[in-house]
């Protein structure tokens, strides 16, 4: 049994216009060899006659012919012949010998050669060959046929359903029974050459008629052999598939060709206007650029001054003129950079489309020098923002030092006024020893007074040393009074120590004191501290930014009133002593005194003291739940912002990879791409609004000085990336579709065109993975119509493949079949057309431009045209040649 293998690479499966069987049986047809021909001798008969025509067809060009196919390559000469002949190679010199072996050695060579080719022969041997088996002869140049002449089946059907299918009663789905009534060859003929065959007087049931008039038709006019037998094909229920496709191959080989280009003024017309478009968009893109790059220039400057105000109220105002800048003036000129991209990609693909050298905008308007200065931009506006909130800040802590320092000062100054004059009295000398004795204990109650009174001095010293390393615009004030508290602070030390020593000296002298008065002193001093105390704590100005700060402010609060019942049991047991005091002067008679000789303090000051506090405790509890309110009331602003951040940021970003899904994986038709697009476009537009609500709902957080916010990972700064990122998104994948459609209409391609560009190619990806194998490849240039040697299809897969990575991609594919079925012009063409419009002549005068052009090309190029220098022109010659050269750049226009 022989089999015969097809081709390494070529796996062929069956397609939308395959029939029964597909190109993908090659081995099972082959497989099959022996069975069909003892079944069926006809097909033995037509085979031989089929490819002894079709051997000899291609045999003549070396001067020879076979007469029987099973004796004549015998020796193995006329085989090594045909081969060379139809692969264009030379294979190794011929034994010249007669003998067997001889014989043998050269047919060896011709399967080898076919080997080398990438083809598997099985069960087939020189010896069948030498010895005439014709089943064996039969089946190796079905093999030849195969591999040098048909290379794919499918492709070769799918050519031909192709041309036959406007032709009525015309069927063709493989290559056996849908040729027996001869109207598919005639319809083939037709479509090529309808001069040769009137196809509308063809009836369908003269299968013979029609076969022979396809066959006299072909060998006459087409140069095609009579390889078939009219009676053979319509006798036999299934004529015999390789003798027709045999045949039908040599018609594919006969009509491949091309179609001529358009007229030349035509051409010409064509040419201006993509010259003064581009001219057009080339002076557009310098005047965009030219206005953004001042815009930049001119805004950096007013980024970069970083003076600061002394207020608060100024800084606000820079922070306000800030947003008018983000929201009003910035947002334009972002359109405006996306749109000069724009206008330069597709400037740039035109000028490729039409072979014109690529636009260089001036020095510094190139897209990456616009870019750079964008970048600048928005470093220094991200510098410049960070700079308004620190000092926002900065300010802020500031203004709550400076009244805290204030607030402290007054409270110091108020307790040292008449300190010192009270330090500087001599009234011990007149004094009892009563009296000196509580000169001494109220002296000593003064100190501890003082010593309670060290840390507020040192905490007012402290708020002035972090005014100054703040930068406060007062500093020259704060550190004066500072200054003046400390200097009176070391003065009231310098006194205290005087007197002390003053009045231990005269304590020697007296003997007695009052000790309730000095039990008085001695608890009221302390208490009148605490007390004094109180009145700062619940007079303290505070500065929180969360609900959490005031609640803590709040609980200490809460504490702070829990302390007040013994408090109030402290300040009954210092009346009492002094209750006591009067009780012990009324029991004894004694003139009570007016005053306490170890405290200048009264029950009357504790009780008012104490009335104070009373009243400052529900003061500040209104006030704390007054911040309480205003915080919550900030919160539920960082609520609401996040709520409506956490639903845009993730919209944004899912529109963002959904437009990429859309560029990388588009359907339909270029308009039905655009309007897709555009209608993800107006889906987006319609969503700014989201923006707006989120960024006044900004500006109020900003307006409370709310600079944080937990609930959510989005910013308002990501928020305005991400839309102006997915903006810029959209608007690219919208120009990509818009430079496809000008590849498309630049190049003359039909949608229809491009739709058969992308059916044949999914036809034949065979791994659906956007790539096809050469073999794969050369089956689907087959289908488009091409005529394909060896060496043809190694020039074109260098095109397709110029890396050798053994695929092609579906973008190499659609740039090979522009060039390939596209119009398009050249220089020397276009210098053609003028020749033609100047009657053959070097030169054209304006009278015969206006005369072939329309009104408005020929103005352009009489405007343009140099005079003509040759000799024996008329005045007024233009010089075409060297205009069309510097339409492609080749010299100065």
């Amino acid at each position: 049994m022989m089999m015969v293998m097809q081709p390494e690479g070529l796996g062929v499966r069956e397609g939308p216009f395959a029939g029964g069987g597909g190109g993908g049986e090659y081995m099972e047809q082959e497989e099959d060899w022996d069975r069909d021909l003892l079944l069926d001798p006809a097909w033995e008969k037509q085979q031989r006659k089929t490819f002894t025509a079709w051997c000899n067809s291609h045999l003549r060009k070396a001067g020879t012919q076979i007469e029987n196919i099973e004796e004549d390559f015998r020796n193995g000469l006329k085989l090594m012949l045909l081969l060379e002949v139809i692969s264009g190679e030379r294979l190794p010199r011929p034994d010249k010998g007669k003998m067997r072996f001889h014989k043998i050695a050269n047919v060896n060579k011709a399967l080898d050669f076919i080997a080398s080719k990438g083809v598997k022969l099985v069960s087939i041997g020189a010896e069948e060959i030498v010895d005439g088996n014709l089943k064996m002869t039969l089946g190796m140049i079905w093999t030849i046929i195969l591999r040098f002449a048909t290379s794919a089946k499918e492709g070769l059907l799918l050519w031909c359903q192709r041309k036959t299918a406007p032709y009525r009663n015309v069927n063709v789905q493989n290559f056996h029974t849908s040729w027996k009534d001869g109207l598919a060859l005639c319809a083939l003929i037709h479509r090529h050459r309808p001069d040769l065959i009137d196809y509308a007087k063809l009836r369908k049931d003269d299968p013979i008629g029609n076969l022979n008039t396809a066959f006299e038709v072909a060998e006459k006019y087409l140069d095609i052999p009579r390889m078939l037998d009219a009676e053979d094909i319509v006798n036999t229920p299934k004529p015999d598939e390789k003798a027709i496709m045999t045949y039908v191959s040599c018609f594919y080989h006969a009509f491949a060709g091309a179609e001529q280009a358009e007229t030349a003024a035509n051409r010409i017309c064509k040419v201006l206007a993509v010259n003064q478009e581009n001219e057009k968009l080339m002076e557009e893109y310098e005047k965009l650029a030219s206005e953004l790059l001042e815009w930049i220039r001119r805004t950096i400057p007013w980024l970069e001054n970083r003076v600061g105000e002394p207020s608060m109220s100024a800084m606000q105002r820079k922070l306000e003129d800030f947003r008018d800048y983000r929201r009003l003036h910035k947002p334009p000129r972002v359109q405006e950079k996306c749109q000069l991209e724009i206008n330069f990609n597709t400037l740039q693909t035109k000028l490729r489309l039409s072979h014109r050298p690529a636009f260089m905008p001036s020095e510094g308007k190139l897209v990456s020098d616009i870019a750079n200065a964008w970048r600048g931009l928005e470093q220094v506006e991200k510098g410049y923002e960070d700079w308004l909130l620190s000092e926002i800040r900065r300010l802020q802590r500031l203004q709550h030092l400076a009244e805290k320092f204030q607030q402290k000062a007054s409270l110091h100054e108020t307790w040292t006024r008449g300190k010192e004059d009270m330090l500087s009295q001599r009234d011990y000398e007149s004094a009892s020893l009563q009296e000196v004795r509580a000169l001494l204990r109220r002296h000593e109650a003064f100190e501890s007074d003082l010593a309670a009174h060290q840390d507020r001095v040192e905490h007012i010293a402290a708020l002035a040393q972090e005014l100054n390393e703040l930068d406060y615009h007062d500093a020259a004030s704060v550190n004066s009074r500072c200054q003046a508290i400390c200097d009176q602070w070391d003065n009231l030390g310098t006194l205290t120590q005087k007197r002390r020593d003053a009045l231990e000296r005269m304590e020697k002298l007296l003997e007695t004191i009052d000790q309730l008065q000095l039990e008085f002193a001695r608890r009221a001093a302390p208490f009148n501290n605490w007390l004094d105390g109180a009145v700062e704590d619940l007079q303290d100005v505070w500065l929180v930014h969360s609900v959490e700060e005031t609640q803590s402010l709040l609980t200490a609060h809460d504490q702070f009133k829990a302390t007040l019942p013994e408090a109030d049991r402290e300040r009954g047991a210092i009346l009492g002593i002094q209750g006591e005091i009067q009780k012990i002067c009324q029991t004894y008679g004694l003139r009570p005194s007016s005053t306490n000789p170890y405290i200048n303090l009264t029950p009357q000051d504790i009780n008012a003291k104490w009335d104070m506090v009373r009243k400052l405790v529900p003061s500040r509890d209104q006030t704390l739940q007054e911040e309480l309110a205003r915080q919550q009331v900030n919160e539920r602003l960082r609520r609401q912002f996040a709520a409506q951040a956490n639903a845009v940021g993730p919209w944004i970003q899912a529109k963002v990879e959904e437009v990429g899904r859309l560029a990388a994986g588009m359907a339909g038709s270029l308009e039905e791409q655009m309007a897709g697009l555009r209608q993800q476009e107006q889906n987006i537009i319609n969503y700014k609004s989201n923006i707006d609500r989120l960024e006044g709902d900004h500006q109020l957080l900003q307006e409370s000085l709310v600079f944080d916010n937990k609930h959510t990972v989005y910013s308002m700064e990501h928020i305005r990336v991400g839309w102006e990122q997915l903006l810029t998104s959209i608007a690219r994948t919208i120009n990509e579709v818009e430079n496809q459609v000008l590849t498309r209409d630049a190049k003359g391609l039909s949608q229809e065109q491009l739709n058969e560009f992308r059916a044949s190619f999914n036809h034949f990806d065979r791994k659906r993975n956007g790539m096809m194998e050469p073999d794969d490849f050369r089956a689907c240039l087959i289908s488009m119509g091409y005529d394909l040697g060896e060496v043809e299809f190694a020039r074109i897969m260098t095109m397709v493949d110029p890396n050798a990575a053994g695929v092609v991609t579906f973008q190499a594919f659609i740039d090979f079949m522009t060039r390939e079925t596209a119009e398009t012009d050249t220089a020397e063409q276009v210098v053609a057309s003028f020749k033609i419009l100047a009657g053959d002549k070097n030169y054209i005068t304006p009278e015969e431009l206006r005369r072939e052009l329309p009104a408005e090309q020929a103005e352009y190029c009489i405007r343009r045209m140099a005079p003509y220098k040759g000799s024996g022109a008329p005045a007024g010659a233009l010089d075409y040649v060297a205009f069309s050269s510097a339409l492609y750049g080749e010299s100065d226009l």
